[in-house]
């Protein structure tokens, strides 16, 4: 059973994966991030560089690699994963942007995108801390229902609910790419540590399907229950739907303060 940590809001939650990371790092100051972009990692992004700030961590040797890219969009396009991940973790952290990769998009080099991103984390020695976020179908990354839970890095063709989703970042429906490049549900799995945070009542389904439902390709979200480490923290809006909320809440506040998150 993955470890389910139910707070008040959204900055409690960046909070604690602020300290996580910020602990990873002064332990090990070449540490890998697994970095997630939308708006639901933003306060742990916030958390984790007021913490850089405030104690002077060297962040110079730190890192990532995103989970996802759109085809075909050019990474200097405002809404390229290229250019969310520059503006809202590497300038925000003062990581070395040299040191943090995103998947290649070009379609000029498509057909190996994958493996080589796959190579590539093989190359940093696999991703310390993933961070995730979850869709209301339980896609992690772009993994949409009937992923593999043994996929890899590799195209994938957006589902029309994602397009639409999207395109309130873009001016038109028709400027969405239809193809991402995005690490697979066995990429994601082989992190050392995954935190899955979710907010709103509207994740509620997906939240209590992913961490108590049946392990099932049709949820995505489920292939979390796989992992030896993971912490999923969510307000309670998202946590209004488990069924063991109760023993979440009695084994967090009852937890050795030594195990951290």
């Amino acid at each position: 059973m993955a470890e389910v940590v139910i707070v008040g809001n959204p900055e409690e939650a960046g909070a604690l994966y602020g300290d996580a990371a910020a602990e990873l790092i002064a332990r090990k100051p070449d540490a890998v991030l697994g970095l997630a972009t939308g708006s639901t990692p933003l306060p742990a992004y916030r958390a984790l560089a007021e913490r850089i700030a405030a104690t002077g961590l060297d962040v110079s040797q730190v890192r990532g690699f995103a989970l996802d890219e759109y085809v075909g969009l050019p990474a200097t396009h405002p809404e390229s994963y290229r250019s969310v991940i520059t503006r809202e973790v590497v300038e925000p952290l003062g990581l070395t942007p040299e040191l943090v990769h995103v998947p290649n998009g070009d379609p000029a080099t498509i057909r190996t995108a994958g493996e080589d991103y796959e190579a590539a984390i093989d190359a940093a020695g696999g991703v310390d801390l993933q961070i995730l976020g979850i869709g209301r179908t339980g896609h992690l990354g772009f993994n949409e229902p009937g992923s593999s839970f043994a996929s890899l890095t590799r195209v994938k063709t957006l589902t029309e609910r994602t397009r639409l989703d999207n395109a309130r970042f873009f001016d038109s429906l028709d400027e969405v790419p239809v193809h991402c490049v995005t690490q697979g549900l066995g990429t994601i799995l082989r992190a050392r540590h995954l935190v899955l945070l979710a907010f709103g009542e509207g994740k509620a389904e997906a939240v209590a399907a992913a961490v108590e439902g049946p392990l099932t390709a049709s949820m995505p979200g489920s292939a979390v229950q796989l992992h030896a480490r993971v912490t999923v923290i969510v307000d309670e809006a998202a946590a209004s739907q488990l069924a063991y909320a109760d023993y979440y809440r009695y084994a967090w506040a009852n937890k050795p303060a030594w195990q951290g998150v």
